[in-house]
């Protein structure tokens, strides 16, 4: 009887989509509670509006520059750590390779089970490096050009989401109308992300929309409530 081949189907882009994260969740909070918390102490759209432009602007450089940074830290952090373990595979190759071994007895692999592989890498230093990197440091190489790709995706996730709970405001001059108008886009908004998020992450669609809806609900109250109480 022929056997169907096995494909498996695993989700390699976790990194792109936690900067979509980080850049679309503060999108939508932050300018949302900036023109809520506005809503009550002027009484011009036009003011609003221009505030929630500038700082959807400011916010995006910001949020980029810290993901371009972030992602550079981890990059400066691999290459030092892999320097390290270059001089310690020359230096120290014994202890080296006594840490493949507790590296292989974690996963009740035996000594003398192992004893090949170690002699494997032992043969082949660059490969030795990279598994006591990956295996030993828990440490993946960084993609190529990380930080630029991270910087851009935060940026431009954090403009999307800014834009959607500041749209109503542009659209109508009653204050009430807008800000009603703000609140239930963004809430859409933040359960919509959540749906389409648990496609790509494994988790069920609906759970992951109510978890997101919740924490970013929560989160948007939170800096209303405090956007208010400055106004």
């Amino acid at each position: 009887m022929p056997q169907s081949m096995h494909i498996e189907r695993h989700f390699r882009a976790s990194q792109t989509i936690r900067d979509i994260v980080i850049g679309m969740a503060d999108g939508l909070t932050v300018p949302f509670a900036l023109a809520a918390g506005l809503s009550g102490a002027v009484a011009s759209n036009h003011l609003i509006t221009t505030a929630g432009i500038a700082e959807i602007a400011a916010g995006s450089v910001a949020m980029g520059l810290g993901g371009y940074l972030a992602a550079r830290g981890d990059a400066e952090h691999y290459a030092s750590e892999m320097r390290r373990e270059w001089q310690e595979v020359q230096t120290i190759p014994e202890q080296e390779a006594d840490e493949i071994v507790e590296v292989f007895r974690a996963y009740g692999v035996s000594p003398e089970q192992c004893a090949p592989v170690v002699e494997a890498l032992r043969a082949d230093r660059g490969a030795w490096v990279r598994f006591m990197m990956r295996f030993e440091l828990g440490l993946e190489r960084p993609e190529p050009g990380r930080a630029k790709r991270s910087a851009a995706t935060i940026g431009g996730a954090y403009v999307v989401g800014g834009l959607i709970p500041i749209s109503p405001y542009f659209m109508t001059s009653n204050m009430d109308a807008a800000l009603l108008a703000s609140t239930v886009v963004t809430l859409f908004a933040l359960g919509s992300f959540g749906f389409i998020k648990g496609g790509y992450t494994g988790i069920p669609r609906m759970r992951s929309a109510l978890q997101t809806l919740l924490i970013g609900g929560a989160a948007a109250a939170a800096a209303f409530a405090l956007a208010k109480a400055i106004a």
